[in-house]
């Protein structure tokens, strides 16, 4: 009986190792694709903030603010009020931190994440759309302050 029973301690061990080494390989295999994935979301990024900017090249402050302001609430969590107005590291801050939330959406840190960057994008669609067009030019777009 006990020549059985070390037999079946040395597959149990067997077997764990193989299950140790499979987990290190998805492991790996997962680093590797969320490096991907966050190099191909900075490169959308970017080239979605360069899109923005010659876009709003031809806008005026005042369209801006209202621009700035109504994006900023309907579309907050993803950032693009931020690249509205220039703030590009911003702009992906939001938008990388939104993307994660939703990928780590089946954790309940995710639904936070979003949450906070939606909240973020609300209140500032707010202050944006609060303040007067020449307070909003000299604060947002001449003094460039990023955040509310």
């Amino acid at each position: 009986m006990s020549e059985e029973n070390k037999d079946l301690g040395d597959k149990a061990e067997d077997a764990f190792d193989d299950a140790k080494e499979k987990a290190n390989e998805f492991a790996e295999d997962t680093k590797e694709a969320a490096g991907d994935f966050a190099d191909e979301a900075k490169k959308t990024a970017n080239e979605f903030a360069d899109g923005a900017k010659e876009a709003m090249n031809n806008v005026s402050g005042d369209n801006k603010k209202i621009l700035a302001g109504v994006l900023a609430i309907i579309f907050g969590s993803l950032g693009v009020h931020k690249f509205i107005l220039g703030y590009q590291k911003e702009g992906i801050i939001l938008l990388v931190a939104t993307i994660i939330g939703y990928a780590t959406m089946c954790f309940v840190i995710g639904s936070f994440v979003v949450m906070a960057t939606a909240i973020v994008g609300l209140i500032e669609g707010i202050i944006y759309l609060t303040k007067s067009d020449e307070e909003f030019y000299n604060t947002y777009q001449a003094g460039k302050k990023p955040w509310f």
